[in-house]
């Protein structure tokens, strides 16, 4: 007797439990159905400040109909070349580049910007002036850069000419040690590397990009059209969140520094100092910035006709979010 109220025991606990594992995996499945349905939106970018509105975003995780997948990359070369063969949606990337490969035939739209300042001109501890780096190795992170012109702005203000000290490109995690090194005289690139230097007093910050160049602007948030044509709804989705998180970033806050974090290996001072010199309080992208912008690379012979502003930039995210 005993034997067989044991055995009914065992089938009816047996019982219980495949019926439980029958709802988990009911669940599961179906929260997997749920996901497979969604877009999930490629974005690249390299780990740096001027991206962080990305990293908010994807920390957040506010998006209802998307996923938010973001792509590392190790140099602006390889994020342009998954943007351009369309092996991701969109990126942030240097305004630039992407106005280049827009001048190159390449289908998208800039549709905000990254940050606002936050690209600082940094020297070694014995350059006190802009005189003394002449004739001296300037680093650069690539020739068709925000930077580059600040560099040239720089030289002009005080008469040298461009020619006057060797602008050198370098990977942007290469610069502090190239300073620390003498292998350069100073560089300027996007944060958090100017930081390094600094607060290592390797360096020190000889301007702010906004005493050489007020509104300057360098990093943008580019998207490709074939992208916005076909889904456009993600996309708007997608625009409204980024400026939501660019909203909390600009906090700067504990939330912010631990969001960062999971994007940048670099101590907390360092990312103390590079939001002392950022802002991602407005991310439109102006036309009398961009018009500046590509006078100035027409005047620096880096570029013949670029792209109009209505015809790069995509301002109609923006007007819908407000």
């Amino acid at each position: 007797m005993k034997k067989t109220y044991l055995a009914l025991f065992l089938t009816a606990l047996l019982t219980i439990f495949l019926v439980a594992c029958g709802e988990k995996n009911d669940s599961e499945q179906a929260s997997a159905d749920i996901n497979a349905d969604k877009r999930v939106v490629q974005i690249g970018y390299l780990p740096i400040t001027h991206a962080v509105p990305l990293f908010v975003e994807k920390e957040l995780a506010e998006y209802e109909n998307f996923e938010l997948e973001l792509i590392k990359f190790g140099s602006w070369p390889e994020l342009m070349d998954a943007l351009n063969t369309g092996r991701i949606d969109g990126a942030s990337v240097l305004v630039t580049l992407a106005l280049k490969a827009k001048e190159q035939g390449i289908d998208i739209k800039a549709v905000a910007l990254g940050h606002r300042d936050g690209n600082v001109l940094v020297v070694g501890n014995e350059i006190n002036s802009v005189q003394d780096l002449k004739g001296k190795s300037f680093a650069i992170p690539h020739k068709f850069s925000t930077h580059n012109i600040l560099l040239y702005q720089m030289l002009k203000k005080i008469g040298l000419e461009y020619e006057d000290v060797e602008a050198i490109e370098v990977p942007p995690a290469e610069m502090p040690a190239a300073l620390s090194e003498g292998r350069v005289a100073g560089y300027v690139v996007a944060e958090p590397f100017g930081a390094i230097s600094v607060a290592l007093n390797n360096g020190k910050v000889l301007y702010q990009d906004q005493e050489i160049w007020q509104d300057s602007i360098d990093c943008t948030l580019v998207l490709r059209s074939e992208f916005i044509e076909s889904e456009r709804e993600v996309a708007e989705q997608f625009v409204s969140n980024y400026l939501k998180a660019g909203e909390v970033a600009e906090l700067k806050d504990e939330q912010t520094h631990n969001m960062s974090s999971k994007y940048m290996k670099v101590e907390k001072d360092v990312l103390d100092l590079s939001f002392e010199w950022i802002s991602y309080d407005d991310l439109r992208i102006h036309e009398k910035d961009y018009n500046e912008l590509t006078k100035n690379l027409i005047e620096m012979g880096l570029s013949e006709r670029p792209p109009t502003y209505a015809d790069f930039v995509d301002n109609s995210f923006i007007d819908k979010a407000n």
